[in-house]
């Protein structure tokens, strides 16, 4: 059951006690699962301290797994301005609580009564202005991240496409909000204006103005991306069925490769040839300026110190006598060709490859790393994560 906060100094001085766990929660909020082993090693394994968490909602537990409540994660994401969730509703919602608290101020004749509804509508204009440039930069944020970072191409357009919907009702709500400003309340606006709220809606025309120009910028970005998605996909296709027909050995027998290749002439496939520049001795006798340039070109050599090369010393004999030293070296592409194979995820795939040599937990997961690094549009990055002996690692599959 809840047990709510007896006041704000209380609710601080939780949050500022378990401040090492609450970032790393904060921190980690994407990965699907946090472990509740994890969270006691940050709290001394005191599990009272735990417990007090979660009788107050600050945290959930789920089986052996722990979250952060998600009014706490909106608030801090909110706060740092690292929120990746663009919240359309809540500009809509505010536009209609203005129109609330103004039909309310025209309808009270008490004056503190009438301050507070005007109060309420200079504090909710403030926040749809900031709200507006928010979700602006969060959905050019989102737009960079589904291009460059979602390896399926379908999904990719259908994420760009959804996108480009957001915007729309961004461009949708900017509109009503100039025309909550200058038409559908204009009477408010013209009774009840002070210098505060003067400032305040000068403020706000100027974000939106802002904010408009941004989604202008927006629009090209998304139809750009959109238009090479199609440029790439097509290639792709191509490129697919080249391999499938080459790996088939129907390329040859079942195309005209040969002669679309050898009717092409362009430059890139042409064979680069040096040909050093060679003037003829009667030119370099004849011609005056060339004469003087190699006169001053000589000057220059016979004043250079001539170079003293140093001479190697001897070999001692027991360098002679060493050794070779005989190198592993270990063939990622291989590897990864081999893990392409299966339908094991990659961690498990190396820590259990049969390498020529001994080779380290340590230097294993260095390898694991660099094929996910290398062969990273070759393989299906899962959002979920395995723990291997308190080692961490992304789960990948083959595509």
């Amino acid at each position: 059951m809840n047990k709510p906060f007896n006041n704000i100094k209380e609710l601080i001085n939780a949050l500022k006690r378990e401040e090492k766990l609450i970032t790393e929660m904060f921190i980690k909020r994407k990965a699907l699962n946090y472990l509740y082993t994890y969270a006691l090693e940050l709290v001394e394994y005191d599990e009272a301290r735990i417990q007090f968490l979660l009788d107050h909602e600050i945290i959930h537990q789920n089986g052996q797994f722990i979250d952060l409540d998600d009014q706490y994660v909106d608030f801090f994401e909110k706060v740092l301005d690292v929120n990746e969730e663009i919240n359309i509703a809540s500009i809509n919602e505010n536009i209609s609580s203005i129109k609330e608290n103004i039909e309310y101020y025209l309808s009270e004749d008490n004056e503190n009564r009438k301050y507070s509804y005007l109060k309420n509508i200079k504090r909710i204009l403030r926040k749809i202005g900031i709200l507006t440039l928010r979700n602006v930069i969060d959905l050019r944020r989102n737009i960079e991240n589904a291009f460059k970072n979602e390896p399926n191409y379908k999904i990719k357009k259908r994420k760009l496409e959804n996108l480009d919907e957001k915007r729309t009702a961004i461009i949708n709500l900017i509109e009503h909000s100039y025309e909550l400003l200058n038409n559908e309340e204009h009477t408010f606006f013209k009774v009840a204006i002070d210098e505060e709220l003067h400032q305040i809606i000068i403020e706000l025309k100027y974000l939106l103005n802002e904010s408009s120009h941004n989604l202008i910028e927006i629009e090209k970005q998304i139809i750009d991306y959109l238009n090479q998605i199609k440029i790439q996909a097509r290639f792709i296709d191509k490129v697919k069925k080249i391999k499938y027909l080459k790996d088939q050995f129907f390329i040859e027998g079942d195309t005209n490769i040969k002669q679309v290749l050898s009717s092409k002439n362009e430059v890139l496939f042409e064979i680069r040839v040096n040909e050093p520049l060679k003037l003829s001795v009667d030119f370099l006798n004849t011609d005056e300026y060339v004469n003087e340039t190699i006169k001053k070109i000589a000057v220059k050599f016979k004043n250079r110190k001539p170079v003293q090369l140093e001479i190697a010393g001897n070999i001692s004999d027991e360098d002679l006598n060493m050794e070779s030293e005989q190198g592993n070296t270990i063939n990622l592409e291989e590897i990864k060709n081999q893990f392409t194979a299966t339908s094991n995820n990659l961690f498990d795939f190396v820590l259990h490859y049969n390498f020529n040599s001994q080779i380290e937990i340590s230097d294993r997961v260095t390898i694991f790393c660099q094929i996910a690094s290398l062969y990273e549009q070759e393989l299906n990055i899962m959002e979920e994560y395995g723990e291997h002996n308190e080692i961490e690692f992304a789960m990948i599959y083959p595509k």
